[in-house]
């Protein structure tokens, strides 16, 4: 049988949308003017029982948008098989910390939908933030006070949360990844704001180190309120789709060895952390 209509449920009250459909249609695309909206409005989409192989799963994110597949390919494995994984599995660590993906760019993605191919039996779930809500809920003072700010990310930051003990060869190489000032508050080209938090974030340009840091802490215990979080329970063939324009994502820590493998595709993004310029 084919779902004609895209029907959906709240996964929680500010974040998050359970969709169902199925195979047929998610590959035709009907409803994928839909699931963007839907992307836009909740920030977070999990379907369930959709069993595909990568060909199907490509063709499923090009309904959706153009993918990212410059680094890593159409497909990326996520897993902390050096076989499966040759490029990321030494840095896997740092995705248990809470993110947005690549603030080492002007333009970031726009998301990216992961397929659950192999589960651990404890841990492994993966949580995410709807930074718009998080913004919305601020009080006043704070949306005054943070409208002009902004700040400095670096990915080296974002790693030694991962790896407190790194070695020289690591602090060399992360070293020299780029460095990017961007908005704390996102200006979004729709006419909402949202937060721009992640583990990259390192300094608040124009203030000192210690007053920056309380900033970005305060803010980020803010965002991660249970009522701004939805936490996706995997389950084998779940598809999760996130907008990474409008959540910060992590993964609950589990043991590497149980070989948890989740396939990721990105999409590429069109609107710059920085909407206005610099100011």
């Amino acid at each position: 049988m084919t779902i004609t209509s895209l029907t959906h449920t709240d996964l929680t009250l500010r974040v998050g949308s359970l969709v169902e459909t199925d195979l047929p249609s998610l590959l035709d695309g009907r409803h994928a003017a839909e699931l963007r909206k839907l992307l836009e409005e909740r920030s977070v989409v999990a379907i369930r029982g959709i069993e595909m192989d990568d060909e199907q799963q490509v063709a499923i994110a090009r309904t959706l948008g153009e993918i990212e597949s410059s680094v890593v390919g159409d497909i990326y494995k996520v897993t902390f098989d050096k076989v499966d994984n040759p490029i990321g599995a030494a840095t896997n660590r740092a995705t248990f910390f809470w993110h947005i993906d690549r603030t080492d760019l002007d333009v970031p993605p726009f998301g990216s939908m992961l397929s659950a191919k192999v589960l651990t039996p404890t841990g492994g779930q993966t949580e995410f933030v709807n930074t718009y809500a998080a913004y919305a809920d601020l009080p006043d003072d704070d949306k005054v006070l943070l409208d002009d700010l902004r700040v400095l990310h670096c990915l080296e930051t974002a790693f030694l949360d991962a790896f407190p003990d790194p070695s020289e060869k690591q602090l060399e190489h992360w070293s020299h990844m780029p460095k990017k000032i961007h908005p704390l508050v996102w200006h979004h080209r729709s006419g909402r704001n949202s937060l721009v938090l992640s583990n990259s974030a390192t300094s608040v340009v124009g203030m000192d180190d210690e007053e920056s840091r309380l900033l970005l802490d305060r803010l980020l215990t803010w965002a991660t309120q249970p009522q701004f979080v939805y936490t996706h329970e995997w389950q084998v063939d779940d598809l999760v789709i996130w907008n990474n324009t409008g959540a910060m994502h992590r993964v609950r820590e589990y043991d590497p060895d149980y070989g948890r493998r989740l396939h990721r595709t990105t999409l590429v993004g069109d609107e710059p952390f920085d909407t206005q310029g610099s100011r």
